[in-house]
């Protein structure tokens, strides 16, 4: 049939509890700065941005868990992650500096009909890409555009320039 089930080995930490939770603490928040340092939140992820999103997780993973075998220290090292995400969601929810390093401001991509190329630039945003949402939204060009901004959770957003028979039926 096979071997027992080796309880104390499946569930019994071989690590404590401290340091599970202590590298898990320090790996997770070592990457959430690394990220966010280095881009904004992807409204849309690609598959060079999961690629990327897997190999660091593959990378981070022993560095998080040690050599653990237990069940036990997965589900530890899993609860400080859980933690960690949704205290920092709750802690900028409450504190607007904490808000301003973990949410970046809206970025304006389109001002007045016209692009805003250092900012595309910054955020590595092509043309093509940013034509794309646009006609997501409805609309066909940039001239049809009075605003538009990367918004912190990496979507685009739109304010369309009223258009004149729009303006002479608001005017009557």
């Amino acid at each position: 049939m096979g071997s027992p089930i080796d309880w104390q080995a499946l569930l019994v930490p071989s690590l404590s509890i401290g340091e599970i939770i202590l590298r898990g603490t320090a790996v997770y928040l070592f990457l959430f700065f690394l990220l966010r340092v280095l881009r904004r939140e992807a409204g849309h992820i690609g598959i060079s941005d999961l690629v990327v999103v897997v190999l660091i997780a593959d990378a981070a993973q022993n560095a998080m868990a040690g050599a653990y075998r237990s069940l036990t220290e997965g589900a530890i090292l899993v609860a400080t992650i859980a933690f960690w995400d949704y205290f920092l969601d709750w802690l900028s929810f409450r504190v607007p500096a904490v808000r301003r390093l973990l949410r970046p401001a809206p970025l304006l991509l389109i001002k007045d009909g016209r692009l805003q190329r250092r900012n595309l630039e910054q955020e590595e945003i092509q043309e093509e890409e940013l034509l794309g949402q646009l006609r997501e939204q409805g609309l066909r060009s940039v001239g049809e555009v009075k605003a538009c901004y990367l918004e912190g959770n990496g979507r685009v957003s739109v304010v369309p320039r009223r258009t004149r028979a729009k303006k002479r039926l608001g005017s009557r």
